[in-house]
């Protein structure tokens, strides 16, 4: 991926973990939608979420907070919930390891979770045309009630951007 290209966060929200792939760099500047994102999958009782990081180029201190709140989180649920991430490249692991943040979330190592991380990476036509049934679906909803924008703005950006960079595929 080139510097040029806007970072995204990718997200399949209806799955079992909940599956986010970072594309590009994750930093202060772009990840108030991703923490926005992981607060509203915590709200509605989401515990498993797994991150594939290995489209990464790099994060920053705020990101990894985010992911260390989140960590925190999911460890007071009841049973305790889960964050896991996998691919991590050599760079980005040594910033999760300098903070000690390996002690809070897990870093798989996992085949079957690396697959799973890699589910971006093989969506069929017919996910692609139903994260766009979902996506039209809240766009309905924030369109009938405009209170309904700020409910869902951070879903239809994930979604727009998931059907998007599969568009592009």
């Amino acid at each position: 991926m080139s510097d040029s290209q806007k970072p995204t966060f990718l997200v399949s929200a209806y799955s079992d973990p909940i599956i986010v792939r970072i594309n590009g760099k994750a930093n202060y500047l772009n990840c108030n939608a991703f923490r926005e994102f992981i607060e509203q999958m915590l709200s509605q009782d989401s515990q498993h979420f797994l991150v594939n990081f290995a489209n990464c180029q790099g994060m920053d201190s705020t990101f990894l907070g985010i992911l260390a709140g989140t960590a925190l989180e999911l460890k007071k649920k009841d049973p305790p919930g889960t964050l896991t991430l996998c691919q991590l490249s050599e760079r980005n692991q040594e910033l999760i390891t300098n903070l000690g943040l390996q002690n809070l979330l897990r870093i798989s190592k996992d085949k079957d979770e690396n697959e799973q991380c890699a589910h971006f990476d093989s969506l069929s036509n017919e996910e692609v045309s139903d994260a766009k049934s979902v996506l039209q679906a809240h766009e309905s909803l924030a369109e009938a009630n405009k209170k309904n924008v700020v409910k869902f703005q951070d879903v239809i950006s994930f979604l727009k951007n998931q059907v998007e960079q599969n568009e592009t595929k």
